[in-house]
């Protein structure tokens, strides 16, 4: 991409700090923008260094096929996105700041260091050497009559003028970070279809557990299992999830998360099917079941037998009744595929990403909205969504990039 001459550099608005509006603001800088890039937050890239501290996944290095599979039924749509920036092409980049990489044992990428920090501080010094002009405590109220952009700020209500406009503003969830939605009802003000913002990679409300089973387990992780959505015939997910005071969340849950979700908008209620025992097939676990234990309970049987004991115990008996434990065939189903019934996703301001967005079929091949020419969209504005393991980050930067080369190629266009 050839930079624009400085005499004529075109001013470009992106609204949003996250790692799509900052890789935006990176490509249209690099190319001789003059760049203004909008936060309502202090500082950008709040919910990039929260999801940092755990360690930062930023991509995933399985076979690329099998990558693009994880973003669903928007794959189609995300592939030009990620086949010009994707996992490769980003680890590239990382080490363009001077950070290493390595990919884990289950194919996660990280920085060498696992922080996202010094990431972020090497991210910002480049974009300041680069000349963004950085605006904090701006929150984007839409636009004028005349097209220009309105802003609120301590110092009250501002406005902005510029070539074009790039929005990063996020998705709905954790808003105390800044993805708060807020943008939703102006883009439906100006005719702009968006999907309803979900609850995605979230945890789950079960019906009820006991007092006694919320007492005891709450916090508890569930190791060594497999699950997947009841009704289907895909093969059981290994992984492992905890238990919460009012349902169940970590990796596995999320990973199963939009079907779930989906399901219970249709029927009102999901079943997660667990097993409890991934490693021993039906007929093993019968034998150990049915083996003669004397004056043993069959509580420190099974336990002897086949290590089910605590949570994996408890989780037993709050679907099982007394009578059912009598039932050797229906106890050996149940240890093989217990049934969960799920009620309801937690809210999505606490989901780690959020569903729904600016439908693709409202913008055109450059993410430029086609009600609002000069208007790009990027990130998890977008409808889609993704699990974790570094698949939402890898998105967003690679939409973030291409919506920035959208903006370009429409300036190009203009000045013709």
């Amino acid at each position: 991409m050839s930079t624009i001459p400085a005499s004529s550099a075109p001013r470009i608005a992106v609204i949003g700090g996250g790692p799509a509006g900052l890789m935006a603001a990176e490509v249209l800088a690099g190319s001789g923008c003059r760049v203004d890039l909008f936060d309502a937050m202090p500082s950008v890239a709040r919910k990039f260094l929260l999801a940092g501290k755990g360690g930062m996944n930023i991509t995933h290095a399985e076979p690329y096929d099998r990558f693009l599979a994880r973003y669903g039924e928007r794959r189609e749509s995300l592939q030009p996105l990620l086949d010009a920036f994707g996992p490769d092409a980003l680890r590239e980049w990382i080490h363009g700041l001077g950070i290493a990489t390595f990919v884990g044992s289950s194919g996660r990428v990280f920085p060498a260091d696992m922080k996202a920090a010094p990431l972020l501080r090497a991210w910002l010094h480049r974009l300041r050497e680069q000349g963004v002009a950085f605006h904090m405590r701006h929150r984007w109220l839409g636009w004028h009559d005349d097209g220009a952009l309105r802003f609120v700020t301590p110092a009250g209500e501002t406005s902005h003028r510029a070539d074009a406009t790039l929005l990063a503003l996020g998705g709905g969830s954790w808003a105390k970070l800044g993805s708060d939605g807020a943008w939703v009802p102006l883009l439906q003000a100006q005719g702009i279809a968006v999907a309803p913002l979900k609850p995605a990679n979230c945890g789950f409300d079960v019906a009820a557990w006991s007092d006694h089973f919320r007492e005891r387990f709450a916090g508890e992780p569930v190791k060594g299992i497999a699950a997947r959505i009841g009704g289907s015939t895909a093969q059981m997910r290994r992984g492992e999830f905890v238990i919460t005071a009012g349902g169940i969340e970590g990796g596995l849950v999320y990973a199963l998360s939009a079907g779930l979700r989906d399901t219970i908008e249709r029927n009102g209620s999901a079943t997660l099917e667990i097993d409890l025992l991934p490693d021993r097939d039906t007929a093993q676990v019968a034998t150990e079941v049915t083996r003669p234990r004397g004056s043993r309970s069959l509580a420190s049987h099974l336990q002897s037998r086949l290590g089910l004991k605590g949570v994996k115990s408890g989780l037993l008996r709050e679907v099982l009744g007394a009578d059912d434990f009598a039932d050797t065939k229906k106890l050996v189903a149940t240890i093989k595929c217990l049934p969960l019934t799920l009620r309801a996703p937690r809210p999505l301001d606490e989901a780690i990403s959020s569903a729904g967005g600016v439908r693709f079929e409202a913008l055109d091949e450059h993410l430029m909205l086609r009600a609002r020419p000069g208007t790009f969209v990027a990130g998890e504005m977008l409808d889609w969504e993704a699990p974790t393991g570094g698949y939402l980050l890898t998105a967003c930067f690679a939409s973030g990039r291409a919506a920035a080369h959208g903006v370009l190629d429409w300036l190009a266009r203009r000045s013709r």
